[in-house]
């Protein structure tokens, strides 16, 4: 740990190991887990898609969910700093991953959306449960009316009413992305409220943010737990459960099943962004990492199969109660979380309830993960300049400045193009392919130039236990090789991005999208260049010094023991040499 003298503050560790495994859970189990692994399940062979989800978590998920942590809890340092001391040559990892992490601050808009959607939930009349609103076109149709049958041609031309709700009340959608249009105040104001609980969360770091969790990361629990059972009780449950789970053995021969296994367990595990790193750097020095590791990464996949009960059951009962196939109800992302869902219980008993039970459900999930994202990045730069920020009241004031900040940069999204936007950022700055592409340098890096085996006596020296050997073969083989496969495999799959199906983006918005892709998977390469060129000495003296970890950093026992060995040694040799 830094212990800087004068009025710098000390860095601080969790104030217990209670704290710290539920700000990682709430960290690890957000959305992700709600509406996207349900539908990949699903869209991917059912059963069928738990076996490449399942090589995934083996070969990459808990490989560098441990590694991160560790790097974290041994230095005592952010991200950044961490990947200085470590492998100067990698630094710009740190850098990218929190680049990602800060457009992923960007993500706040949904928890506005859905603290708009909780607001609604209140009232005696769900708003998108009904066509008689003034935002309702001749088109719209009430799919919450039991009774209701439609034949094919009807369901085409017209729209449910809770799709127009979304679309026409909430986003006040605009034809496209060149159309930006005006302000929707009702979701700025959601926005401002998302903004102020977050700062709220985190402003006095680990005191404040392991005494939030306790509530942030439980309570979701206990809403997905009310969901299921209602879920499960439902007519037609059953049978989306056997559309969830039915196995299709003949989908593993599709590499873009592999390529979704592989990007949700990086998605899902948060591992390359720093947050795990930054977490890990408030542990004490001989804290458990390595059983901690395995249970949250157990508890993060277990909770993404129970969600897809919870969530299938449901639309089975939404398939039933309409009569329509089940292939139309299924949905992952926003369009589940704000028009499938709430349609959904819409069409229950207590409509009221079951909503306000999912939109909080919802809002907990997404601000565990905001928060954890925002303290890495506070942390990463704290620690880079401490003497500065880590003196009394200098961090309210800098995460205040941080907050102002990404604020403005989001007040595009709450326009009518807004969620134009929000896709673009999404589907570029915070994809797939850029996590993959700092996994294979990560693992390479800590697994080749900083050492498997120095990082496995490191491990053993903290937790008083050796890690199995498979993560040594993970680190060094198998994670930079399925992770290569899978970044190459995205890209020459690279479809342009569309909106609704429909909307096809103009050739300026895909650039953008490119250069926010490449500004953080640049920064990798880029760095490397940079500190190779700038540094002192001849080309191999350079390299020798950016593969070298930093002198100061703990010592092993088994370090310990091999600086005392030669001392001895050395004095052994020096008395003979004077008795002679």
């Amino acid at each position: 740990m830094n212990r800087i003298e004068g009025q710098t503050e000390e860095r601080g560790y969790w104030g217990s190991k209670a704290e710290f495994l539920l700000v990682v859970a709430g960290n690890v189990v957000g959305l992700g887990n709600v509406w996207r692994f349900p539908y990949l399940c699903y869209r991917n062979g059912g059963g069928t898609f738990l076996i490449p989800y399942l090589m995934f978590v083996f070969t990459c998920g808990v490989p560098l969910f441990l590694l991160e942590t560790a790097m974290g809890q041994y230095t005592q340092e952010g991200p950044i700093i961490c990947w200085h001391q470590l492998c100067p040559l990698a630094e710009g990892i740190g850098y990218a991953g929190q680049l990602i992490l800060l457009y992923n601050c960007m993500y706040n808009i949904i928890l506005a959306w859905a603290l708009f959607y909780l607001i609604f939930s209140f009232k005696s009349q769900l708003p998108w449960a009904s066509c008689d609103n003034t935002w309702n076109t001749d088109d719209c149709v009430n799919l919450a009316e039991q009774n209701l049958t439609l034949n094919q041609t009807t369901r085409i031309h017209s729209t449910p009413a809770a799709t127009e709700f979304w679309e026409r009340r909430v986003l006040s959608l605009s034809g496209g992305i060149e159309e930006i249009g005006k302000i929707n105040w009702e979701i700025l104001l959601c926005l401002i409220a998302v903004w102020i609980i977050c700062y709220f969360c985190i402003w006095k770091g680990v005191k404040s943010t392991g005494k939030v969790v306790y509530f942030t990361a439980t309570f979701p629990y206990l809403m997905l737990l009310v969901l299921l059972i209602r879920g499960l009780t439902l007519p037609g449950a059953l049978q989306g459960v056997v559309f969830y789970l039915y196995p299709e053995p003949a989908r593993l021969s599709d590499p873009q099943v592999w390529m979704e296994a592989g990007t949700q367990i990086f998605f899902s595990y948060s591992v390359c962004f720093g947050s795990l790193v930054a977490l890990g750097s408030y542990n004490q020095y001989n804290n458990n990492c390595y059983r901690d590791s395995l249970w949250l990464c157990l508890l993060n996949s277990a909770t993404s199969i129970v969600a897809g009960f919870a969530v299938f059951s449901v639309l089975g009962f939404m398939a039933n109660a309409q009569g329509v196939p089940f292939e139309e109800v299924a949905e992952s992302g926003p369009g589940l979380a704000f028009i499938v869902y709430p349609q959904a219980v819409a069409m229950m008993p207590l409509p009221q309830l079951w909503a306000v039970c999912f939109f909080i459900m919802i809002i907990l999930l997404g601000l565990d993960t905001q928060f954890v994202g925002m303290e890495s990045i506070i942390t990463s730069v704290m620690d880079m300049f401490p003497m500065v920020l880590r003196r009394a009241g200098r961090r309210e004031i800098f995460l205040l400045l941080f907050c102002l900040t990404c604020f403005f940069g989001q007040l595009v999204m709450v326009t009518e193009g807004g969620m134009y936007v929000f896709q673009l950022l999404d589907n570029y700055a915070c994809n797939g392919a850029c996590i993959l592409f700092l996994s294979v340098f990560e693992s390479l890096a800590m697994g080749w130039i900083f050492g498997a085996e120095r990082m496995f006596d490191i491990i053993e020296d903290m937790t008083k236990s050796r890690p199995n050997y498979m993560f040594m073969l993970c680190w060094k083989y198998l994670t930079p090789l399925v992770s290569l496969v899978s970044f190459i495999y995205s890209m020459v799959e690279y479809k342009p991005l569309t909106f609704n199906r429909w909307y096809v983006y103009p050739d300026w918005a895909y650039a953008l999208g490119w250069l926010l892709a490449l500004s953080s998977i640049i920064l990798v390469p880029g760095w490397a260049l940079f500190r190779m060129c700038s540094g002192k000495g001849n080309l191999k003296q350079r390299w020798h010094h950016l593969c070298s970890p930093d002198k100061n950093l703990p010592l092993t026992c088994k370090q310990q023991a091999k600086i005392q060995e030669s001392l001895i040694i050395e004095v052994e040799d020096l008395i003979r040499s004077n008795t002679n």
